[in-house]
């Protein structure tokens, strides 16, 4: 017990959700002791454990308020904790404010998951009429409109996306695909590198550039 107490609380309790993957008692603990401020600092300037454990909280407990503490550290010099921060991204990103915008969006994100285009782009229609500035409306909207080969609208809105959240880096993605299937090469490729420089882990993203490039070479 007297090693433990040479470490902080945030390292202990991290160290006992990684051995008993106890996710549950985790946050709890947490949740007991530290702010969602507090857990932000920590991400941001603690030791390698503590920011691990930090960005892991704020995962389970923040809401988009943390997207930007996250988004930074999908640049952290610890590759677990970029990858913690990728997950945790992908979660707040539908944890916003408006209880009932954040209901319509689970249930967009459930349509597209169905394959049930028309009626996710509807939905995310309304809400949009209704709030322009949900990042992750205007994402799932790109998602339903690529998959009914809507490009050019599914483009504009990854535009839209990026321009609400820079960290979007999956409507980074999409907007790389959407110039692939406009046989824009030059452009997917541009596209693919802005997804790259926000999360430079997406290890399928670095390969896509680097074969567009010998498409490229070899024209």
């Amino acid at each position: 017990m007297s090693d433990d107490l040479n470490y902080p609380l945030i390292d202990q309790l991290y160290q006992k959700y990684l051995h008993s993957e106890n996710s549950a008692g985790f946050v709890e603990a947490v949740s007991e002791s530290y702010t969602i401020g507090t857990l932000e600092r920590l991400a941001t300037h603690g030791r390698r454990v503590s920011r691990r454990a930090a960005v892991l909280a704020i995962g389970f407990l923040g809401d988009y308020r943390c997207n930007d503490v996250l988004g930074r550290a999908l640049k952290d010099s610890d590759r677990a904790v970029r990858l913690l921060a990728d997950h945790g991204l992908r979660t707040v990103w539908f944890r916003i404010d408006h209880p009932g915008h954040r209901q319509k969006l689970n249930t967009i994100y459930r349509l597209n998951q169905c394959q049930r285009y028309d009626e996710a782009i509807m939905l995310a229609d309304e809400v949009i009429f209704q709030d322009e500035d949900i990042c992750e409306i205007w994402n799932q909207r790109a998602i339903a409109n690529y998959a009914l080969e809507n490009f050019y609208e599914s483009c504009g809105d990854c535009w839209r996306a990026l321009e609400l959240n820079p960290f979007q880096f999956s409507a980074a993605m999409g907007l790389g695909h959407c110039h692939l299937q406009m046989n824009e090469v030059a452009e997917a490729i541009e596209s693919f590198k802005v997804a790259l420089e926000i999360n430079p882990d997406l290890d399928s993203v670095r390969a896509q550039i680097e074969h567009l490039h010998r498409i490229l070479d070899g024209q």
